[in-house]
């Protein structure tokens, strides 16, 4: 049976590196969402696995694409970024790179209450996770000096960001007002900048 049989529910004995994605579903059986301290666990690195989550967000394994979103939430939930700025996939046992092409996840929506600096802003990712940004969970842009093309994210959990897509950006650009002589929006009692003049530009 093939790898696109595995991510999209069967079942094969090929690995990765020696590592399957039955593995670490096997590796993971006995924790929930409520039991996965990824920060906390400290496993031994046991190399590479041929896993790419790639720029607009999706999950290739082996050159397939991970089709079953519960497949997807299930991993994306033992994911960390460490000092080193790799990304893992980490289990009680057996910690494994893998490459993000941009970041794990994407910001694909925000909500936005109140006004000024008592605004409130939830952004929810592709994989319907709500986060609102504030101190803890930083919006950043980083802006090509050349193109001057912005490049948002805002922080999720760990050292995890979601990639804010673009129509998403230009509704924080709506929101944003002048601060200091920067343009930027509030969010839990904090201001962040959304870049110099003119990334911010439709």
């Amino acid at each position: 049976m093939t790898t696109e049989n595995t991510l999209n529910g069967g079942k094969s004995d090929d690995k990765s590196q020696g590592f399957s994605l039955q593995d670490l579903m096997d590796a993971l059986a006995d924790t929930s969402d409520g039991q996965r301290p990824v920060d906390r666990w400290d496993p031994d690195y046991c190399g590479e696995m041929d896993l790419v989550i790639k720029a607009d967000g999706s999950w290739w394994h082996e050159g397939s694409r991970i089709t079953r979103k519960g497949l997807v939430e299930l991993f994306a939930s033992v994911l960390r970024k460490d000092e080193d700025g790799r990304t893992y996939l980490v289990t009680p046992v057996e910690k494994l790179g893998v490459r993000v092409e941009r970041a794990p996840f994407i910001a694909i929506r925000v909500d936005a209450t109140g006004e000024g600096e008592a605004q409130r802003l939830f952004f929810t990712t592709n994989l319907d996770e709500t986060v609102e940004a504030g101190p803890d969970h930083p919006i950043r842009v980083e802006t090509d000096a050349e193109t001057m093309e912005p490049d948002p994210f805002v922080l999720v959990r760990g050292r995890l960001e979601a990639a804010i897509n673009r129509p998403v950006f230009y509704e924080l650009v709506e929101l944003a007002v002048e601060n200091d002589g920067v343009l930027g929006v509030w969010a839990g009692g904090a201001f962040f900048p959304l870049g110099p003049k003119g990334a911010h530009e439709a």
